[in-house]
């Protein structure tokens, strides 16, 4: 599957599940950022925030079906199943699709719930632009496919009273430890970059490397340097992104290259540290080969660790210990990012894993089995 945020494809299924949860008895509200809200009322018609299952129906370029989605269609079947049992709750329920989560067009991941949690300023990311495309950006997306809506993207327009999100697990942890559910203590920190790198364009066979300004070279020293030193210091770093110009040649040299960076780790302070060396470094790099080239560089995600409510989490467990026993269950920390990491600064939230085959993720290959979910 590849429904990249707010694509035709996304906009087909977020037709539907507006049209789905309101013949589920929900109201369905839409923010400026595209973020869709449907609320289900309780009996005691409250004035308290819902309790909300959230999270996202946009993916990677090649998939996959279940990360992001499981936890809205969950969420969905929850509501189907009250409504066709006639089971009113006592306070609002609902369920929240979250806009680009990925990151993958638009180039900062839980974008929305950063701008409803008041993180991430809404013009700049109405301003994002298609990571391929940079004369459409994520607003005029909105307005193509009319889910600019009218309410502000704010915790306080639309608060929620609790976030709870079903997840595949993203990695291999559960399945090799025989654990069908996995109670998500926190989620590790994260900084993305984007390195860009001028050169100047050059013959390959009559251009000697000491005149040489060559920003692929540099590029791929500076993506070598930060696989091993986060490797050293027990993070991750990785390049998901390479871009050179479309005129580039066999016989030519790339006049600039652009790159991305992901640095994570469980504390905050090992990320900076991995931050830290690898700037050092790769201003070294800079000036090191022939005449030298330009390094600029953008933030582009900034997520700190986070640790998820003691209420919530406790919620989750005994609800797992009843569902599968004690040993069918386990705490776990999150190595990716969620729309929950942004909940989580506003209301009660916590996060529900469950396995994927092999920990596949981001891949045509990922699975969940019916059972898991």
């Amino acid at each position: 599957m590849a429904r990249l945020s707010l694509s035709e494809a996304d906009a087909k299924v977020r037709k539907w599940f507006i049209q789905e949860t309101e013949s589920l008895d929900c109201a369905v509200t839409v923010d400026q950022m595209g973020n869709i809200f449907a609320k289900r009322p309780g009996s005691l018609k409250p004035s308290e925030p819902m309790t909300a299952m959230g999270s996202h129906l946009d993916t990677q370029p090649r998939g996959g079906r279940y990360d992001g989605i499981l936890g809205v269609l969950a969420g969905v079947e929850v509501l189907r199943t009250m409504h066709e049992n006639n089971w009113k709750t006592n306070f609002d329920v609902g369920v929240v699709d979250w806009t680009n989560e990925e990151g993958a067009r638009f180039p900062k991941s839980m974008c929305a719930s950063g701008v409803w949690a008041g993180v991430t300023p809404i013009a700049e990311a109405l301003s994002l632009p298609d990571i391929f495309n940079p004369s459409i950006t994520l607003g005029s997306e909105l307005e193509k496919h009319k889910y600019a809506g009218d309410m502000s993207c704010s915790s306080t327009t639309f608060p929620l009273g609790a976030h709870f999100e079903l997840h595949i697990e993203q990695g291999p942890i559960l399945e090799s430890s025989s654990k069908t559910i996995g109670i998500v203590q926190g989620t590790q920190g994260y900084r993305w970059y984007t390195f860009t790198i001028a050169g100047r364009d050059a013959h390959t066979g009559i251009t000697p490397f000491s005149a040489r300004q060559d920003p692929l070279l540099a590029a791929a020293k500076m993506i070598a340097y930060s696989s091993t030193t986060a490797k050293a210091l027990g993070g991750l770093a990785s390049t998901g992104v390479i871009k050179i110009p479309r005129s580039s040649s066999t016989n030519t040299l790339p006049s600039s290259t652009i790159f991305t960076l992901d640095i994570r780790h469980p504390d905050d302070s090992v990320v900076y540290e991995i931050e830290k060396k690898c700037f050092k470094r790769f201003q070294e790099i800079a000036s090191e080969d022939g005449k030298g080239v330009d390094l600029t560089w953008t933030i582009d995600t900034d997520s700190p660790a986070v640790r998820f409510h003691p209420d919530c989490l406790n919620a989750v467990k005994t609800a797992a210990i009843d569902l599968v026993g004690e040993d069918g269950c386990m705490e776990i920390t999150s190595g990716a990012g969620h729309d929950s990491i942004y909940t989580n600064r506003h209301c009660p939230t916590a996060i529900i894993f469950v396995p994927c085959k092999n920990g596949v993720s981001h891949h045509p290959e990922e699975y969940c089995s019916p059972f898991d979910w």
